[in-house]
Formats: C-alpha cells, sequence, structure tokens
C-alpha cells in the first residue's frame, strides 16, 4: 500500500485529525492514537448511536486499523515514552489549543530537536497565530465566523441555519493531509521535516471560490438566494413534487436546460436560463415550481431518466448507503462481526487501500510500544500502577 512503513502518532481527537490518520491507516501506514489517560480516552468511543455490540458508529469510522496508546502527557514518564516514540515517527498529528503542546513540552520544536524528519501537523479552529488564535471553537462556530452558515439561508424564510455537513472539521482533515503528504515529498528530496499550521478557518475560506464573487468583485455579502449554487438558478434549485418528495436540478448549463425544456414544451423560457442567477430567472423558477408538483417524485424520476439533464431525487443518507451503486465503490465495508464502515474513497488502481476494520480496545497497545520504545518491566509496571499507560 501507498503508505506502508510510515509511522504517525496521533494526538488528537473527535474528527479532523482521527479521520486522516484513519485514512492513513487505510493506506498502510503504522497509527498510533494516543488517547488521554483520564478513563474514557478518545471522545468519539461514547458519542452518537451504537450498534448492538456497544461500539459508536463515529468511533468506528475514524479509529479503525489504528494501535491505542492510553498515554498521561503531563507525567514526566509519560512525556519521556511519547518523545522516545517520536524519534522513530515521521508524522505526528495533534489538535489541542494552540500553547498546549508548547506546555506539555511535546511540541514540534521540542521533536524536532530529536528528529528533523518529523512532520508536524497543527490542527486548530483558527491557527497559531492571529486574534481568534486562543478562542474555542468546534465546526459551527467555525462556520459562523467564516461566514458559510449565513450561505445556508432558507429560500423563503430567508434564515441562516445550521449547515448539514461539518464541513470546517472536513476540509481541515482533508487539506491537512494533503500538506502532510507535501512535506513528505519535500522531506524525500531534503531529508528535511517541516512544521504543518492547519485552521480549520483558512481551510473553508480556500474551498468557496464558487461563490466569493460579490465579496470580490462587489465588496458585498452574497445573497444566497440569488445565487447560483443556492437557489436563484432555476437549473440548480430543489422542487417539491406532488405528494410531498423533493427532486433537484443539478446542472445550469444552457443545454442541459434545453433538452429538459424540450421535453416539457416550453422551449419558449429558454431565454430565462440564459441569464444571470436571480430575479432575471424568476419566470422559469416559478413556471419549474409549479410543473413539479404536478406529479410525484417517482413519475419525475421516471420522466427525468429519459432526459440529458443534471437531476436527482432527494433521498435520506440511508438511501445513500443503501444504494448499488455504493456497494459497487465499495463505499460500504463490513467487518467479520457484520459492522458496516464507510470505505475509502482512493481508488488506485496500483496498491489499493485495505482498511483494516479492526478496533483497539482503549490502551490496548500501551505495554506493547513503551516496551518497543526501550521501557523496562519496572518502569512500565511503575507507570501502570500510576496510570500513566
Amino acid at each position: 500500500m501507498k503508505l506502508a512503513g510510515l509511522k504517525v502518532l496521533d494526538l488528537s481527537q473527535f474528527l479532523p485529525g482521527p479521520h486522516l490518520t484513519m485514512t492513513m491507516a487505510d493506506h498502510g501506514a503504522d497509527v498510533v492514537m494516543i488517547e488521554p489517560a483520564n478513563g474514557a480516552g478518545e471522545p468519539s468511543r461514547e458519542l452518537g448511536a451504537r450498534t448492538a455490540d456497544g461500539t459508536s458508529v463515529w468511533f468506528r469510522n475514524i479509529a479503525r486499523g489504528k494501535k491505542s496508546l492510553k498515554l498521561d502527557l503531563k507525567d514526566e514518564d509519560g512525556k519521556a515514552l511519547f518523545l522516545k516514540l517520536a524519534e522513530s515517527a515521521d508524522v505526528i498529528v495533534e489538535a489541542f489549543r494552540p500553547g498546549v503542546a508548547k506546555r506539555l513540552g511535546i511540541d514540534y520544536a521540542t521533536v524536532a530537536a530529536r528528529n528533523p524528519r518529523i512532520v508536524y501537523c497543527s490542527i486548530s479552529a483558527f491557527g497559531q497565530t492571529g486574534p481568534y488564535r486562543d478562542r474555542p471553537a468546534h465546526d459551527l462556530a467555525v462556520q459562523g465566523l467564516a461566514g458559510t452558515v449565513d450561505l445556508a439561508r432558507g429560500l423563503i424564510d430567508d434564515m441562516p441555519s445550521a449547515p448539514n455537513m461539518v464541513c470546517a472539521d472536513m476540509t481541515a482533515s482533508l487539506m491537512a493531509l494533503s500538506a502532510i503528504l507535501m512535506a513528505l515529498y519535500r522531506r524525500h528530496e531534503t531529508g528535511k521535516g517541516d512544521f504543518i499550521d492547519m485552521a480549520m478557518f483558512d481551510t473553508l475560506l480556500a474551498w468557496t471560490p464558487n461563490v466569493t464573487g460579490p465579496v470580490f468583485a462587489h465588496d458585498a455579502a452574497p445573497v444566497p438566494k440569488k445565487m447560483r449554487s443556492f437557489g436563484g438558478q432555476a437549473m440548480n434549485r430543489i422542487y417539491e413534487t406532488k405528494g410531498g418528495g423533493f427532486v433537484l436540478l443539478g446542472g445550469s448549463e444552457v443545454k442541459f436546460a434545453q433538452n429538459l425544456l424540450t421535453a416539457l414544451g416550453r422551449l419558449d423560457l429558454l431565454d430565462y436560463a440564459k441569464v444571470e442567477p436571480g430575479d432575471g430567472q424568476k419566470p422559469l423558477i416559478e413556471y419549474f415550481i409549479t410543473t413539479f408538483k404536478t406529479k410525484t417524485r417517482v413519475e419525475w424520476e421516471d420522466f427525468l431518466s429519459k432526459i440529458d439533464v443534471c437531476w436527482a431525487p432527494v433521498r435520506t443518507l440511508k438511501d445513500g448507503f443503501a444504494d448499488p451503486h455504493t456497494a459497487a465503490r465499495q463505499m460500504l465495508l463490513k467487518d467479520a462481526g457484520g459492522n458496516k464502515h464507510i470505505g475509502t474513497p482512493y481508488k488506485f488502481a496500483d496498491e489499493p487501500g485495505a482498511p483494516d476494520l479492526s478496533l483497539p480496545s482503549f490502551g490496548e497497545d500501551s505495554e506493547t510500544l513503551a516496551k518497543q520504545a526501550g521501557f523496562d518491566d519496572e518502569k512500565i509496571a511503575a507507570m501502570k500502577a500510576r496510570g500513566v499507560i
């Protein structure tokens, strides 16, 4: 696999860091999940819905294929064990508030003095610098400050709503993975690692080129209901059908509008699809609102499936995972116990990922890792007795 032989120490919790290190584990990296010695460990062990075996679905989909080291980093022996492991590691991921790693004595400068090849990625809400550096936040607060919550305004009530995806978490996960791989590539040439300051706030802003037009061109806030991506374009909008179902049109190219309007016998409305999103497209939007309510979702699915146009029914996430296409793409996996896992989206022709669907119990590998780091039996026993590992 692509990352076989790579050693990763993961100090992060919840989603951004754990998700990216799971991706690395899926592709062969040796990932050690360092869990706080607080009796509970990784918080997602206890969060959300659980399967019949008592395991959190969230935890199952961020922790598979990893080792678990229970560790008290405030204890000198605990810190010494981490630093010893760091000497042979390739990547460290942490998501403490800025300054915490330094106070603990496990920051990049300390680790790099022992291991100059280390690629050290710090994921935080707002980064290691700037006015918001010390502000606590999870995904929703980051999205609020970045402006993406404001983009989720209702077309009718014009009220903002909580985004349906934790975009700040997941953009940070993907972009941190990208940065780590860039740093590893450069290290191959120079022999030197690097420090990565990855802010969730920054990653959100970096993903907005398609909606930043009014901001940069007119120094104005976007008005979502008039924009291409959020309902201001007739061919890129959700429509209610007879009986309460919904379908959406998701391709605004004029050729798709021409194909659909030809099939509907209303080619006279085509010019409205050619103007800028917003008020100019209202006649076509209103026509679609009325027309889509004349048939059920099933009837529209049959009608639209015969036309070259971008469309989809509005389904649930349950429907999405039950789709035969999901199975065909190996995006739904099952372990030996029949428990479901989200598959890996990276489809390499050579050396594809092979997710290890096993899960570590809390601190399962602590003693083994301490021995590998050179700690003797007496020291390990003493650390266990104090609850350090």
